[in-house]
């Protein structure tokens, strides 16, 4: 008889009690940051100021850090820095797409590096996070000393297509036919670019029902049978508008880099601990995304967990990424 243990199988074994987040803590330091462009970065530190240096870097494009991000870390063991992006959360100007691209934020993270006096940090990610932190770690590899993600996204066509054009469509038509709605023929042979020209026409109501639209969209990949729609004639706030028009100006951009750009470098990953995290039921990105990553590494970990999906909630995903950083904070010196 064969016996299958869960490594074999490419799975993480359970383990009781499962950990949770750290208590919650406050910054002990903030930085509004300036940068190119016109933009000021949102920066903070939390936990030990002489602990090993991780920058956590949120999903999106245009989405912002959360409160309980920090308590993702060791609070004795680690300095978490979290920044909001340009254009995004705390960073002002809130929403600007000018001088907002991928190589700009790879160049501001590079820049708090150099302004918080680290010689190498910890990068520390999920989705849109993930993207970054692997081209950060392929630009600057001097500068990685580990790297943990969350959802892997390669930012390829094929992952583009999956999320907006003929991929989960298909396991959520009812939503999808609501969003294709909103542009009153379809999106054609390219959505994203239909819906980002929509987002930067000259009628502000259109722009208002296709972000709540596109928002409902997202949520209802991410959370599957959790989401919850709003009223369909609701109140859009601005903060939804603006980081649509964010995610939808990188989408549209095909995110500033070239295609298949992070697999294609991978070479220029540096031999670090790298543990790639990615839930079985992840539909926004699916777990093949991690599968190749970890193929293009082999020197990293792959820890498929059965139930859990995109986000990082949930008690299997808190779980992983608590364990993983605490594993983390034995390999790596401060």
């Amino acid at each position: 008889m064969i016996m299958l243990t869960y490594e074999a199988l490419g799975i993480c074994a359970p383990r009781f009690p499962m950990k949770e987040l750290y208590p919650p803590i406050n910054p002990h330091a903030v930085h509004m940051l300036k940068v190119d462009g016109g933009h000021s970065l949102y920066v903070e530190e939390c936990g030990n100021p002489a602990g090993i240096p991780v920058v956590f870097l949120h999903g999106g494009p245009g989405s912002s850090c959360k409160i309980h991000h920090r308590s993702f870390f060791n609070p004795k063991k680690y300095r978490a820095i979290l920044f909001d992006q340009r254009g995004s959360g705390r960073s002002t100007p809130h929403g600007r797409l000018e001088n907002n691209t991928t190589g700009h934020l790879l160049a501001d993270m590079e820049l708090i590096r150099k302004h918080l006096g680290l010689e190498t940090w910890l990068l520390s990610g999920g989705s849109w996070g993930a993207t970054l932190a692997l081209l950060y770690a392929e630009t600057y590899p001097q500068r990685v000393s580990g790297l943990l993600l969350r959802g892997t996204f390669l930012a390829r066509q094929r992952d583009l297509d999956w999320y907006i054009k003929d991929g989960v469509n298909r396991i959520y038509p009812e939503q999808w036919h609501e969003l294709m709605a909103t542009l009153h023929g379809g999106g054609g042979d390219d959505p994203i670019a239909a819906i980002h020209a929509l987002m930067n026409g000259g009628d502000e109501l259109a722009q208002r029902r296709m972000a709540r639209a596109w928002s409902a969209w997202g949520g209802q990949v991410a959370l599957g049978e959790d989401f919850a729609p709003q009223e369909p004639e609701g109140h859009v706030p601005s903060a939804v508008l603006k980081q649509a028009r964010i995610e939808l100006h990188y989408g549209f951009h095909r995110y500033f880099i070239k295609e298949n750009q992070i697999l294609l470098d991978c070479r220029r990953v540096p031999e670090v601990p790298a543990i790639l995290i990615h839930g079985r039921r992840d539909l926004v990105c699916p777990v093949e995304s991690a599968y190749t990553l970890h193929q293009h590494l082999p020197s990293s970990e792959l820890r498929i967990l059965p139930n859990a999906g995109h986000l990082a909630g949930g008690a299997e995903m808190i779980d992983a990424i608590v364990n993983a950083a605490d594993g983390m904070a034995l390999r790596i010196k401060p």
